[in-house]
């Protein structure tokens, strides 16, 4: 019998130093991607260095890690996301929100879960999304509570399943 053991993770802003290993996570999650069925959501490069340094640049980039080892990256920005401002579905509160996007891991686990904790310290309403092909991700958002809304599209058109969680 496996023994799961909870590793304790830590939060903090992403820096410029650290974008070679966000570009290796985010290499690894675009493969795992592929292999599990959902090939299209990032391609082969996405999202480009220049979103990234875009992110650091505004302190919304993240990486989560256990001391020095970074196995985890996502966005978090408390505000109305652009994204979010039309749904075909209906959200469950128009309340002020968090945001999370572009979550990947190296394949370690709790990336997630540590992510949406970090985001429920700093706000009582969380929205993220998914590309319809990724099972994964629609799973794990749904099994920490989060409530299917509906479809929103990206500036590209690209539709995505839009999902919401109140933390009160």
């Amino acid at each position: 019998m496996r023994e799961e053991f909870a590793v304790e993770y830590q939060i903090r802003k992403a820096e410029w130093d650290n974008l070679d290993r966000i570009g290796e996570i985010y290499a690894y999650a675009r493969a795992f991607m592929a292999a599990h069925g959902n090939p299209n959501q990032w391609g082969t490069n996405h999202p480009p260095r220049v979103q990234l340094e875009q992110d650091i640049a505004e302190g919304n980039l993240y990486v989560v890690a256990d001391g020095e080892n970074i196995h985890g990256v996502f966005y978090f920005r408390i505000g109305a996301d652009p994204t979010y401002a039309v749904i075909d579905g209906a959200w469950h509160s128009d309340r002020p929100y968090g945001t999370i996007h572009r979550i990947a891991s190296d394949g370690s686990g709790g990336i997630l879960g540590t992510a949406v904790a970090f985001g429920k310290s700093r706000t009582d309403y969380l929205r993220i999304d998914t590309h319809e092909d990724n099972k994964v991700m629609q799973h794990a958002i749904e099994k920490l509570g989060f409530r299917r809304c509906g479809i929103i599209h990206l500036s590209d058109g690209s539709p995505r399943i839009a999902y919401d969680l109140s933390c009160t």
